[in-house]
């Protein structure tokens, strides 16, 4: 999910000390930086308890942090001049306060705090706190700027105030804030990917057990590379698709009578017992992307990156046709580059908007971002802009 305005400035760690110590007349603690992510594989298959294989992007989240022992968390934004939103860290749910449109990235942050002080035992896991922030990722994009802005939250946090919490749990307790607080009810997928990837490699994800492992992703060693395509048209997940789809989801799974889809083993029979055409095509989709997963792993496991172009190909047919949740933007990144000569390519992120994934070889990368950029200069779209994915490091304490 994308933060709503907090759009990029990337000043660099330096910078925001000095942001932060003019703001605060003292010197951070420390700052820290949480990543974005791309999910190679497994899109909407988080919250139905099943497989994602995400990687961490080198753009991300930086948090400069200090202590305050008033029970208050005092926030600011370098993209958003530096203006003030205070709270207590002891309170309700977020979303139920009303917070006004412009201060809705502040509600991230703060939400974090109110769930870490909630899970305190035997005394605060996250006090009082003044933070300043700062943002490298492009704003509506679909890289997770919401989940890289609570963990570099709750790592400062934990950090800060000796809260002693594993990565993991603390993944589950920021995707908790978004649920809880914020009111998106996204899966553990992107916070997972914030705090637990590591360079080079893809999270294997179990969204059920928590359970994960690290996957080689040497895209460099087989002369590809993995480019990302924002397609610059905005989303936003909270205006009710994504909860519709989730809701689908679980409607389809106590039909079903299963936990969650994750559980269908029979798809034929599956779709069979569904009389609802649109419970039937979510359905379709969440298994066959649980199998894909699987297949990339594998693949992956073998060094044969260069064949995941087909598998990326049918994910994107079936969030495109099962899910209902790719847009117009999306469609025509993916047909243009396979068109330019890429072996493969999909939509990432909740849908309605964000970005593509392209695999390509690395000599054909540039081919394939101007056959995109012509295809949106002939519709009058707005110019895409593009990142190269490289898989690096999670969220860590960078001063």
């Amino acid at each position: 999910m994308d933060v709503p305005a907090l759009a990029v400035t990337g000043t660099g760690h330096g910078a925001l000390i000095t942001a932060f110590s003019e703001a605060y007349g003292r010197a951070p603690d420390g700052v820290w930086h949480a990543p974005g992510r791309v999910n190679l594989i497994g899109e909407h298959t988080d919250y139905n308890d099943g497989l994602v294989l995400p990687f961490a992007l080198p753009q991300g989240v930086t948090v400069a942090a200090a202590r305050r022992g008033d029970g208050v968390i005092e926030v600011r934004s370098a993209q958003a001049g530096g203006a003030p939103v205070t709270a207590p860290v002891a309170g309700g749910p977020v979303v139920s306060e009303g917070w006004p449109p412009d201060l809705a990235w502040a509600a991230y942050p703060v939400g974090v705090a109110r769930v870490l002080n909630a899970h305190a035992t035997g005394g605060p896991a996250a006090g009082g706190a003044s933070l300043m922030i700062d943002s490298d990722l492009p704003q509506g994009a679909g890289l997770a700027s919401s989940a890289a802005l609570e963990c570099a939250t709750a790592l400062a946090l934990r950090d800060l105030h000796g809260a002693g919490i594993e990565r993991a749990d603390l993944a589950r307790l920021a995707q908790r804030a978004e649920n809880e607080q914020v009111g998106v009810p996204c899966g553990p997928m992107d916070q997972s990917a914030s705090l637990l990837c590591t360079p080079g490699h893809a999270l294997m994800l179990d969204c059920r057990s928590g359970l994960s492992s690290q996957v080689p992703l040497a895209l460099a060693d087989a002369g590809l590379a993995l480019l990302v395509a924002d397609t610059r048209a905005d989303h936003a997940l909270a205006d009710g698709e994504y909860a519709r789809r989730r809701a689908e989801c679980e409607e389809a799974a106590a039909r079903l009578g299963v936990a969650a889809l994750r559980d269908v083993k029979d798809l034929a029979g599956a779709l069979g017992t569904l009389r609802d055409p649109v419970l039937r095509r979510r359905v379709q989709h969440v298994v066959t992307e649980n199998h894909r997963v699987e297949a990339v792993a594998g693949l992956l496991r073998a060094g044969a990156v260069a064949e995941l172009g087909s598998l990326l190909n049918a994910s994107h047919l079936s969030l495109r046709d099962q899910f209902q949740v790719s847009w117009p933007e999306a469609d025509a990144a993916v047909d243009a580059a396979v068109r330019a000569g890429a072996r493969g390519g999909r939509m990432v992120g909740g849908g309605f908007g964000g970005s593509v994934i392209v695999l390509t070889g690395a000599d054909r990368a540039g081919r394939v971002r101007d056959a995109i950029t012509a295809v949106y200069e002939g519709r009058d779209w707005a110019e895409p802009r593009f990142l190269d994915a490289t898989p690096s490091a999670g969220a860590r304490r960078i001063h």
